[in-house]
């Protein structure tokens, strides 16, 4: 096992094994020079986790799973991201959003239109833009639930 030490935007120095290093070939959009994450969990938050770059200390987003939100998430992945991820399975795959936060924390938002795809068996990630109008970019962070119709 191979732990490497990264400095990291809100958590400072953290050691982390480079088997949960994420490939992104292509990059984040905006950012695609940056190819390697980590998931970093947010101390005392079991819903949010920090997504940080390994190789710029000042390049991590706030992410979650949209569906602790909003259960009625679904999205189609196209034959061209399911092979440069190397899908094989449906269970190896997590989707994540990126949140904007804002203040207060109940107004923060998170981008349902281009969900972060991760195939957690060969660890690679893409920000995958959906070609729907169904999800907003936007999407409230409240409980889907008490946003009836959403």
């Amino acid at each position: 096992m191979i732990v490497l030490n990264i400095q990291t935007k809100y958590l400072g120095n953290v050691e982390i094994e480079e088997s949960k290093i994420i490939h992104f070939p292509s990059g984040i959009p905006g950012f695609l020079d940056e190819l390697d994450f980590v998931l970093l969990d947010i101390p005392g938050n079991p819903i949010f986790q920090f997504l940080q770059s390994v190789k710029s200390e000042e390049l991590a987003f706030v992410v979650v799973n949209p569906y602790q939100f909003y259960q009625q998430y679904t999205i189609e992945l196209d034959d061209t991201t399911i092979n440069t991820l190397d899908i094989k399975s449906e269970k190896d795959v997590l989707v994540l959003t990126i949140v904007t936060v804002k203040e207060p924390f109940e107004s923060s938002t998170m981008n349902l239109k281009a969900p972060i795809v991760i195939n957690l068996e060969k660890m690679l990630g893409k920000q995958y833009i959906l070609n729907t109008d169904d999800y907003q970019s936007k999407a409230s962070i409240k409980s889907a639930t008490a946003q009836k119709g959403v």
